[in-house]
């Protein structure tokens, strides 16, 4: 258990409303229709996110230093690109974890104070605690969430009177296409996570001096494989239990939760519920409070390259996230639906810069070449760009 580390936070971070909003909406809409979708997302990904843990464990720096290398433009860009989503996403994250707050704990109805709730709640654990328990927690979390996905999947399989069809659709109308975007935008995750994980990347190298790079490459194939399953998983149940339903979900945080579980429970069976708000909560907790730490970290690095010391500060960044979070919060406590739309839909967009930027720098001088790709990984890779990039071209032409 000592090996694991970032490969399961990068689990944590990636599962969340990729896995329970937008691959449970896939299932409940399309059956399996869309596991291309699923499948094409995480295997032209694969290689940007790989570049993460490799770039720092052949250099000891963080893929923000390597952007620095290329051109201060590259940190300009993704300091921007950051300031733009990182509110936007944490909310989105935020407002579907106290709506299953409510369901699983039920102390309160009210959404709002659910969201302050777990916002300080993560604040405070990661202010105290930092790297390290956040690593510990994460292996917690993410046997829970496996292990009640798994089994959720079967009590559904058991009761439900779906059938499962293989059968590949691709949307024809603009509202299935914009969810076919904004579902590959966060399957399994942002491009930008590669940074997160090449900083987690490092933070883990401090706390286990003694660690492999091959368990550290381990490590994080083992995390992006659980996204994968759980993934398949959550299509799975949306598919048994909600394909077919006539069920429309609702674009508030504490409705969507309720329903969600709701139609679960009805299917599978009310005993069940336990097991189905676990796995909702620790997803979507695991995904807040890795979020609220990444970003800050990331943020607060970029700063220093870019000789903004006065912000280079973990503290300052944390609490400007936190508290923009909980004031977008306060505005758009009735768009869950909008947030999560803009939120997964800029991801996408963005997605080339990422994906181009990760291939030049671990192609670039400034990577020893033994920890450079293999032919392979580099075909995949222009593969990668060329898909990522032509689907984010088609998308804006449509708008």
């Amino acid at each position: 258990m000592k090996k694991f580390g970032p490969g399961l936070l990068f689990a944590g971070a990636a599962i969340g409303v990729s896995h329970l909003v937008q691959s449970t909406r896939a299932g409940a809409d399309f059956g399996l229709g869309l596991i291309w979708v699923l499948a094409l997302s995480n295997l032209f990904k694969y290689p940007f996110f790989l570049f993460g843990p490799k770039y720092s464990l052949a250099t000891g720096e963080t893929l923000l230093h390597g952007y620095k290398k290329l051109g201060n433009y590259v940190l300009i860009i993704y300091l921007l690109l950051s300031l733009v989503t990182m509110f936007t996403i944490q909310t989105a994250v935020t407002i579907v974890t106290a709506g299953l707050a409510i369901e699983l704990f039920g102390i309160s109805n009210n959404i709002t104070i659910w969201a302050a709730i777990i916002t300080l709640f993560s604040l405070i654990i990661l202010l105290i605690g930092r790297y390290r328990f956040l690593d510990n927690l994460m292996k917690f979390v993410i046997i829970t969430l496996t292990v009640s996905t798994i089994t959720a999947v079967i009590f559904a399989g058991f009761n439900s009177t779906n059938t499962l069809e293989l059968i590949q659709v691709f949307p024809k109308d603009k509202i299935g296409i914009v969810f076919v975007v904004a579902f590959m935008g966060w399957m399994p995750a942002p491009l930008d996570l590669s940074i997160w994980q090449s900083i987690w990347t490092l933070e883990k190298k401090k706390k286990e001096e003694n660690i492999k790079n091959s368990d550290v490459i381990f490590d994080f194939n083992v995390g992006y494989l659980t996204t994968i399953i759980l993934g398949l998983c959550f299509v799975s149940l949306g598919a048994l239990v909600m394909n077919g339903s006539g069920e429309e979900f609702s674009n508030s945080g504490g409705k969507f939760a309720n329903q969600l579980i709701n139609l679960y429970t009805s299917s599978i069976g009310n005993g069940a519920f336990l097991i189905i708000a676990i796995a909702a909560f620790t997803t979507m907790f695991s995904t807040t409070i890795t979020c609220l730490d990444a970003s800050p970290r990331a943020m607060k690095i970029t700063s220093k390259l870019l000789g903004f010391h006065k912000l280079n500060n973990y503290n300052f960044w944390i609490i400007l996230l936190a508290s923009g979070t909980l004031i977008i919060f306060a505005f758009f406590i009735s768009e869950m639906g909008l947030l999560i739309k803009i939120a997964t839909i800029l991801s996408f967009i963005t997605a080339p810069f990422y994906a181009f930027i990760n291939f030049r720098l671990i192609n670039s001088h400034h990577t020893p070449k033994s920890f450079r790709p293999s032919l392979f990984i580099n075909i995949l890779s222009i593969l990668g760009i060329l898909f990522l990039t032509s689907f984010s071209i088609w998308y804006l032409t449509i708008l």
